[in-house]
């Protein structure tokens, strides 16, 4: 099991930018697919980005596609997600989440970080 731990989240305006980081612990991140995640209040959890574990190939969700970059250094054992032109739906509780799986297969995420708030105010 890998253990994840979120950071970079805050308060911003619509149009601003964060990066979040995902550091892992306890396994090098280098055999595994990363994602982000995303809930918010009232809300089902939903699927933001994903990364191959050696940075060929990522994904993204349509709300988020030419807004939000996903990264990774597995030198460093850490994920990232730059977020640019924030909007207030941008809003929720962010979540890195590791998987020895496709990258695509959302449901394959198995280890997960508590998260990170990201607020989006208009």
């Amino acid at each position: 099991q890998v253990q994840l731990v979120e950071s970079g989240g805050g308060l911003v305006q619509a149009g601003d930018s964060l990066r979040l980081l995902c550091a892992a612990s306890g396994r090098t991140l280098s055999p595994y697919a990363m994602g982000w995640f995303r809930q918010a209040p009232g809300k089902e959890r939903e699927f933001v980005t994903a990364i191959s574990p050696s940075s060929t190939f990522t994904y993204y969700a349509d709300s988020v596609k030419g807004r939000f970059t996903i990264s990774r250094d597995n030198a460093k054992n850490t994920v990232y997600l730059q977020m640019n032109s924030l909007k207030p739906e941008d809003t929720a509780i962010y979540s890195c989440a590791a998987s020895l799986g496709s990258y695509r297969y959302t449901g394959g995420y198995r280890d997960w970080g508590q998260g990170t708030q990201v607020t989006v105010s208009s």
